[in-house]
C-alpha cells in the first residue's frame, strides 16, 4: 500500500477525483511545503456518495452482524498489516512525532474496527414482561445513511472512532475527514477496497468544510451527523441539522483543568501532567491546558515543569528523539502565537517557551514552537476561557478544596478534568463536583472503549464509545404482542 501525490474520493467502492476536476494542496507541517494534492469537493461529489451509500443500504443493513464482523476485522487486518505506512503518512500529514502514531494513532485505529465489530455481536435488546397481558421487545435498527466528519488532530484516530460503530451497526456512511490531513483517510479508502467492503457502504469526501461538510450536514437523505471540532463549527452544524431533526453527535472544545492538590504522588504527577499539558503539541482535546496546584506544593511544582518542558526537544518529526513535531499548519501556528501574546498584555508571564523554533535545512519554514509555560493569569481572561489547542499551559496556585472545584468549573466547556491525590475520599468529592464528561484521578488519557465519551456545556452534546455509540447510531423501535 503506498500514499499518492493525488488523493481521491472513494464513492460507490471506487476511487475517482472530484466531479469538478479541482484539487487543494495539502502541506506537509515540518517543511511548510505541499507535497500532496486533495480533491476539492463540493456538493455534487456529496450527492453522488449519498446516493452510492442510499443503494448499498438495503444490503448491508440486513446482513448478518457475523458478515458485517469479518469484514470490519480484515480492515483491522489490513491496518495492522501496513502500519508503518499508515503511520508515516499520518505523521507527514499533521508534524506529529512519528513514535506517537506507531504507538497511538494508527493502534487505536485498528482497535476500533476491531472493538466495535466485536461489540456489535454483543449487542442485544429489551423486553418488558406484562404478566398475563402482553410482552414489549425493542429492535434497534440501523438508521440509513449517515454523516462522520472528523478533525485533524487525530485523523485516522477519530475517523475510524465514528466510522466503525457506525458500520457495524448497519449504516452506510459518508465521511469527510479533515482538509488539513487527509492522507491516511485516503489510505483507508484502499484498504476498504483490498478487504472486499461492499461498493457504498463507506463512502470518503475530501475537502473543505464549508462545502463539502456542509453538504453532508444539509442533505435531507443523512440521518446523523457525529462530529468531533470546534465548537463554532459544531454550532453551525446544530443550526442546520436541528430543525430538520437530525441525530447529533457533537464532541467539541475543551479547556480542561488539571488539579494538584499537595498530597499526590510527586513523581508520578509530573510525568502525567507532562504528557497532558504538551502530547501532540497540546493538540488534544483532552489536554489539560489550566493546572492548579495546592499552595504548598505550588513552588515546587512551577520550577520543576518549567524545568521538564525546557528538556523537550522540539524537531524532525521522524527523528527518534523528538518529543514534539510541527504544529499542524501555519494558520494555527499564528493563532498559538497570538494567544501567547494576548497572555502577556493580559498581565501573565511566559516562564519558558513560546518562540518559534528556527530549524536549519528542510525544516527551515516547518511549524515548530517551543513549549509555554504560563504564570499569573487570571481566570477570566481570554486565555484561560478560550480554546488555544497548542503546546501552552498556565499555572496558577489554589488553597482550599472549594476553591478549586470553582477554578476548574469556570470555563464555559466541560469536557474532562484530571486530579492528582491520594485522598480518595477528596478524589471522590471532587470528581463528583466537576462539570466535566470524564474524570481521570491520578492518571490521563487512561481509556477504556467500553465508557462514555463526550463533554457537558460547550463541549458538546450526547456520547461516543462503547453501547452510546451502537446506541447513537441506532434507531429503538418498541413492538408490543398482545397475548391471544
Amino acid at each position: 500500500m503506498t500514499t499518492d501525490k493525488y488523493i481521491k474520493n472513494y464513492i460507490d467502492g471506487a476511487l475517482a477525483p472530484a466531479v469538478s476536476g479541482q484539487y487543494l494542496d495539502n502541506y506537509n507541517p515540518a517543511t511548510g511545503k505541499v507535497y500532496s494534492h486533495l480533491p476539492d469537493s463540493d456538493e455534487n461529489d456529496v450527492q453522488r456518495a449519498v446516493e452510492a451509500a442510499g443503494r448499498a443500504f438495503r444490503e448491508w443493513s440486513t446482513a448478518e452482524p457475523r458478515t458485517r464482523f469479518r469484514l470490519l476485522m480484515r480492515i483491522a487486518d489490513i491496518i495492522e498489516q501496513n502500519m508503518e505506512t499508515f503511520a508515516r503518512a499520518e505523521t507527514m500529514d499533521s508534524g506529529k512525532p512519528l513514535s506517537m502514531s506507531m504507538s497511538v494513532d494508527i493502534p487505536r485505529a485498528q482497535a476500533n474496527f476491531r472493538f466495535f465489530a466485536t461489540a456489535v455481536l454483543q449487542f442485544g435488546s429489551e423486553s418488558h414482561h406484562m404478566p398475563g397481558e402482553a410482552i414489549n421487545f425493542t429492535l434497534r435498527q440501523p438508521l440509513g445513511v449517515v454523516g462522520c466528519i472528523s478533525p485533524w488532530n487525530l485523523p485516522l484516530y477519530l475517523f475510524t472512532w465514528k466510522i466503525a460503530p457506525a458500520l457495524a451497526t448497519g449504516n452506510c456512511v459518508v465521511g469527510k475527514p479533515s482538509e488539513l490531513t487527509p492522507m491516511t483517510a485516503y489510505l483507508l479508502s484502499k484498504a476498504c477496497i483490498e478487504a472486499g467492503l461492499p461498493p457504498g457502504v463507506l463512502n470518503i469526501v475530501h475537502g473543505l468544510g464549508p462545502k463539502a461538510g456542509q453538504a453532508i450536514v444539509e442533505h435531507p437523505k443523512v440521518k446523523a451527523i457525529s462530529f468531533t471540532g470546534g465548537t463554532a463549527t459544531g454550532q453551525q452544524i446544530a443550526r442546520t441539522a436541528a430543525p430538520v431533526f437530525k441525530k447529533l453527535s457533537l464532541e467539541l472544545g475543551g479547556k480542561n483543568p488539571n488539579i494538584i492538590f499537595a498530597d499526590c504522588n510527586f513523581d508520578e504527577m509530573m510525568v502525567g501532567t507532562l504528557r497532558s499539558s504538551f502530547s501532540n503539541n497540546g493538540q488534544i482535546c483532552l489536554c489539560g491546558p489550566r493546572i492548579y496546584v495546592e499552595r504548598p506544593l505550588y513552588e515546587k511544582f512551577r520550577d520543576e515543569l518549567v524545568k521538564r518542558t525546557q528538556f523537550l526537544k522540539v524537531g524532525d518529526p521522524f527523528s527518534t528523539v523528538a518529543d514534539l513535531g510541527a504544529l499542524v499548519s501555519k494558520q494555527h501556528l499564528e493563532k498559538v502565537q497570538s494567544y501567547l501574546s494576548l497572555a502577556e498584555v493580559e498581565g501573565g508571564t511566559i516562564l519558558c517557551g513560546g518562540n518559534r523554533l528556527e530549524m536549519q535545512g528542510e525544516f527551515e519554514n516547518g511549524y515548530f514552537l517551543r513549549p509555554a509555560v504560563i504564570e499569573g493569569l487570571p481566570l477570566e481572561c481570554r486565555t484561560n476561557q478560550e480554546e488555544i489547542f497548542g503546546p501552552v499551559v498556565s499555572i496558577a496556585p489554589f488553597d482550599t478544596e472549594a476553591e478549586a472545584i470553582a477554578l476548574a468549573n469556570g470555563t464555559q466547556y466541560g469536557l474532562s478534568a484530571t486530579v492528582w491525590t491520594q485522598d480518595i475520599s477528596r478524589a471522590n468529592r471532587v470528581a463528583e463536583q466537576l462539570q466535566a464528561g470524564i474524570v481521570w484521578v491520578n492518571c490521563w488519557m487512561v481509556r477504556d472503549l467500553r465508557t462514555p465519551f463526550g463533554g457537558v456545556k460547550n463541549s458538546g452534546v450526547g456520547r461516543e464509545g462503547g453501547s452510546e455509540a451502537l446506541r447513537f447510531f441506532t434507531e429503538p423501535k418498541n413492538v408490543c404482542v398482545k397475548y391471544g
